[in-house]
């Protein structure tokens, strides 16, 4: 798969509970290679591998080797992703469970077995299992650790407790097992078969809804579109459009400045581009179009505004592309907008 990424929201959570913990900001967020702006994006994305620096420069920071599962027994998800969201607004812990593994890459993107779902329920002699089914989780067990604690202790904190009869983990023991069997209640055993926690009831009888069904409605329709969009993203034109997109009012649009963000030579950013049937200049023009009728269309932005932030010399050149792609000029389609 291409390189996989985090959203800028969970990795944001843990910067800022690693800062509340005594940890520098900006040196947290230069040891993840991205800079602090990065994180502020709601629907922002930054590099897995920048994720994996974040948290062990973490751990150091604040001296805390068990910093992983603190985060995600501490944090509550809504606040870090639109999953969270989501997932409280499921009718049921089932449902919730659906959605979690339908929109999880919007958390955290990851290679799993047989590429299904990351998260499977299995049924053996022993009972009931929420397994992960992540490749290669050993190279970041932080990650098994964070997605455990907060599957547990997430629905906890709402007063919904799944309790567990056992958690496997195929890791070794890091040294801190009293801290795991602290937040799991339940044995624990290390350098297992495979990452999974044995459930001690039917799992998905409990109602849930913890705020309304049509607000859940609203924000899986967002997440859909953003899940499309990371879907894009793994294409040369989708990664040219992620860089151009918070940096079109500063002007940093050219094909040499996109090249050298993506390390690529001009040449090279040239030929992918080919390879998929457009050239540079045709990418940011359709990126252009497409929020130019996002501003106006929903009425955020007034002509002169959405001009600016698109990185349009003045309104007038901004009028002139906007009739070109659409046959009006942008104040009679922001007054159609309008009135509809």
């Amino acid at each position: 798969m291409a390189e996989p990424t985090v959203g800028a929201g969970f990795a944001r959570g843990l910067l800022e509970f690693a800062v509340s913990r005594g940890a520098d900001r900006r040196a947290l967020a230069t040891a993840a290679g991205a800079p602090v702006a990065d994180f502020e994006r709601p629907d922002g994305r930054i590099p897995f591998a920048g994720y994996v620096r974040l948290m062990r420069a973490a751990k150091a920071a604040t001296g805390d080797p068990a910093l992983a599962l603190h985060y995600a027994e501490t944090i509550d998800i809504s606040r870090v992703s639109i999953v969270g969201l989501i997932s409280q607004a499921a009718p049921n812990m089932l449902d919730a469970f659906a959605a979690l593994n339908h929109f999880v890459r919007l958390i955290v993107e990851t290679e799993n077995e047989d590429g299904g779902d990351r998260f499977r329920l299995v049924r053996d002699r022993e009972g009931l299992w929420l397994a992960d089914s992540r490749l290669n989780a050993n190279a970041f067990p932080e990650l098994t650790e964070s997605a455990f604690a907060q599957l547990i202790c997430g629905p906890r904190r709402h007063g919904f407790d799944t309790e567990l009869r056992a958690v496997h983990v195929t890791h070794p023991d890091p040294g801190y097992r009293a801290e795991y069997e602290r937040i799991f209640r339940a044995p624990v055993v290390f350098g297992a078969a495979r990452n999974a926690m044995l459930i001690r009831h039917q799992f998905g009888e409990d109602t849930l809804e913890l705020i309304p069904g049509y607000a859940g409605g609203v924000l899986s329709g967002h997440a859909e579109h953003l899940l499309a969009d990371l879907e894009s993203s793994k294409s040369t034109r989708g990664q040219v459009e992620a860089v151009l997109r918070p940096v079109l009012e500063a002007g940093g649009t050219s094909m040499d400045a996109v090249a050298s963000r993506l390390g690529l030579s001009r040449q090279t950013l040239y030929r992918k581009l080919k390879s998929e049937g457009v050239t540079f200049e045709q990418v940011l023009d359709g990126l252009r179009h497409r929020l130019a009728l996002h501003l106006l269309g929903d009425g955020r932005a007034s002509v002169n505004e959405t001009a600016y932030r698109l990185g349009f010399s003045d309104p007038a050149a901004f009028s002139r592309a906007f009739k070109r792609w659409t046959g009006v000029s942008p104040s009679e389609a922001a007054k159609v907008s309008n009135a509809g």
